[in-house]
C-alpha cells in the first residue's frame, strides 16, 4: 500500500517532466529531490529506483517516442552514423544547450546497450 502511494503521488511529482528540468539542476537541488526519495525508501522499508535512474528511463522513453515520430520538431536531431550503431553527437558551443534535453538524450542512447532501433 505505501508503495503504491509512493509511486502514484510523490514518484509522480517527482518526475514531472524531469526529461527537461533534471539536466539543468545543481548538485544542491539533485540531493534534496535524492533526500526526499531515501526519506521514503526508509518509511516503506523496500529499495526505490533513485533520482538518476528515474531521469535516465524517461530520457530514454522520451527519445525512443521522438525517433518513432518523423513528424515531431525534434525528428531531424536524431540522425545515425553511417554504422547504423550510433546517432550522431549535436556540436554546441553554450553550457546552456550542453545540458539541455537533445545531446544527453543522444548521449544516453549511444550508451544504453539493449535499445532497438
Amino acid at each position: 500500500l505505501l508503495v503504491s502511494f509512493y509511486h502514484c503521488s510523490i514518484e509522480s511529482i517527482l518526475t514531472y517532466c524531469i526529461s527537461v528540468w533534471f539536466a539543468s539542476c545543481t548538485a544542491a537541488e539533485r540531493k534534496a529531490l535524492q533526500r526526499v526519495i531515501t526519506t521514503s525508501q526508509k518509511i516503506i522499508g523496500c529499495p526505490l529506483s533513485s533520482l538518476e535512474d528515474l531521469y535516465s528511463s524517461s530520457c530514454l522513453k522520451k527519445a525512443q517516442s521522438i525517433i518513432k515520430d518523423p513528424f515531431h520538431p525534434g525528428h531531424s536531431l536524431f540522425e545515425l552514423l553511417p554504422s547504423g550503431r550510433c546517432f550522431r553527437t549535436l556540436k554546441l558551443q553554450t553550457n546552456r544547450l550542453k545540458n539541455s534535453f537533445y545531446p544527453k538524450a543522444i548521449n544516453a542512447l549511444n550508451t544504453s546497450w539493449n535499445v532497438q532501433y
